[in-house]
């Protein structure tokens, strides 16, 4: 299979689209016909790696080095490089697909990203593994969905809820500032701290209960866009390659897991 070429997967009444030519993105996702996620350029559904969020004016350091990537988030660099690069599909069945990503220039170091998708009727798994040829370094995983807010067969807009323990506040550089604070009120463009795994809700009225969890403890929730809303489940905060480092190493990579499953809701 070229690398070009998209991936359909099919469970059911569930169908998912995968481009391994627009960084292994999700570029849709459909229940029972009806498209989940959001079509314009940039969005759908894109891998966060080997860093989430904003990465501090761009720079992080590993022993005595400091590392710059490219600036795409002024003043930040933003959601890693995987979602810039190729993907090479590993395999694919009718309802499963694995993709990988070389992480090169310009990310220092060696290494690889897989993704996993695994569909059914009711739900959708995936899976990342970042791994280091041979120098260790720090990595963060995650996804970045962009759900539409209102669909056809909904009775009313999409609705959220989900109970964090904390959220992390936010300085006038959008990075965090190191505070745990109790939640505030939306709009959003927070992480939050969920440390038993992060656990939302979505709900379109009269069509679909959504699930989203996950293992990690940190979720982005993003509201400012009026046609989408992001709930985005990943291995750290924003910053996390600086403030919280978690070294991937030859024996140790990055598994990072998110399961969204969904059931259909009575029409009335």
């Amino acid at each position: 299979m070229a690398a070009q070429d998209d991936v359909r997967l099919h469970a059911g009444d569930a169908a998912l689209i995968i481009a391994p030519g627009d960084g292994g993105a999700l570029h849709s996702l459909t229940v029972a016909g009806t498209e989940l996620l959001r079509q314009d350029p940039g969005t759908g559904c894109f891998v966060m790696a080997p860093w989430a969020g904003r990465l501090g004016y761009g720079r992080f350091t590993v022993g005595a080095r400091t590392y710059t990537m490219p600036i795409d988030n002024p003043p930040h660099a933003i959601h890693g490089t995987a979602r810039h690069g190729a993907w090479e599909v590993v395999d694919a069945t009718a309802s499963t697909a694995t993709l990988r990503h070389r992480l090169t220039d310009p990310w220092p170091f060696a290494g690889t990203v897989t993704q996993t998708f695994a569909l059914t009727a009711t739900g959708l798994t995936l899976t990342m593994r970042i791994a280091t040829d041979h120098d260790p370094f720090p990595a963060q995983g995650g996804w970045h969905p962009w759900f539409l807010r209102e669909l056809a067969p909904a009775h009313g807009p999409l609705e959220l809820d989900f109970q964090p323990a904390w959220q992390y506040e936010r300085g006038e550089n959008y990075l965090p500032t190191g505070r745990h604070i109790p939640p505030t009120p939306p709009p959003w463009d927070d992480c939050f701290g969920m440390p038993d795994g992060v656990h939302a809700w979505l709900s379109w009225p009269g069509f679909l209960e959504f699930t989203i969890t996950s293992p990690v403890h940190d979720v982005v929730v993003w509201t400012l866009p009026t046609e989408s809303l992001s709930v985005e489940a990943q291995s750290g905060p924003p910053d996390g390659l600086n403030t919280e480092p978690r070294m991937v190493t030859v024996d140790d990579p990055l598994e990072v897991r998110v399961d969204w499953t969904w059931r259909r809701l009575p029409p009335g």
